[in-house]
């Protein structure tokens, strides 16, 4: 995906949606969190996608799981605060081989206000490699429609675990809850 220039008004959420869509992308699983709220509301508006919100992050990944196995593609969406959650689920996706595509918004870095967001954010790429997740960072809004379509090829294409990292940066969540 080339990089354009955008209007005003675009955000990376509407490409992200719309490479969901090409590629099949049937269930999106979510904590709510505003650093992915405009892509959540896509997805959930999108009547070929089966939105769930979930209760605690793991039960995303095994979400994701159930997703594939059942012949469908998916996508889990989490705040970096939720990523120590999903440890153990994790390795069970790495061990298995089964795709797993998910966006985490960070929080904990750039202008956070909130103490408690500022360890689990320190600790999420950290947290993620070791349940065999390979990483991918975006620091630039502009990048978050071809990073992800990229980890979602190397997802789906290669049976990896890829998470693709939304600096706070551009989530612009610093203090907001």
């Amino acid at each position: 995906m080339a990089v354009k220039k955008r209007k005003a008004d675009w955000h990376w959420s509407q490409d992200v949606h719309r490479h969901f869509r090409e590629i099949g992308i049937r269930q999106v699983a979510y904590v709510p969190d505003s650093g992915t709220a405009r892509l959540i509301d896509l997805c959930s508006a999108d009547r070929t996608m089966r939105s769930v919100v979930l209760t605690t992050e793991e039960e995303g990944v095994a979400q994701m799981a159930g997703a594939w196995l059942g012949g469908q593609r998916g996508v889990f969406l989490t705040q970096s605060g939720g990523v120590g959650n999903c440890i153990n689920m994790l390795s069970i996706i790495s061990e298995c081989r089964i795709p797993l595509l998910a966006i985490v918004s960070m929080r904990g870095q750039w202008g956070e206000t909130i103490p408690w967001q500022v360890p689990m954010g320190q600790g999420t790429e950290a947290a993620l490699e070791a349940g065999g997740v390979l990483v991918q960072h975006v620091d630039e809004a502009e990048q978050v429609p071809a990073t992800v379509e990229a980890a979602a090829k190397l997802a789906f294409d290669a049976n990896r675990a890829v998470a693709v990292i939304v600096s706070q940066r551009i989530s612009g969540t610093g203090g907001q809850g």
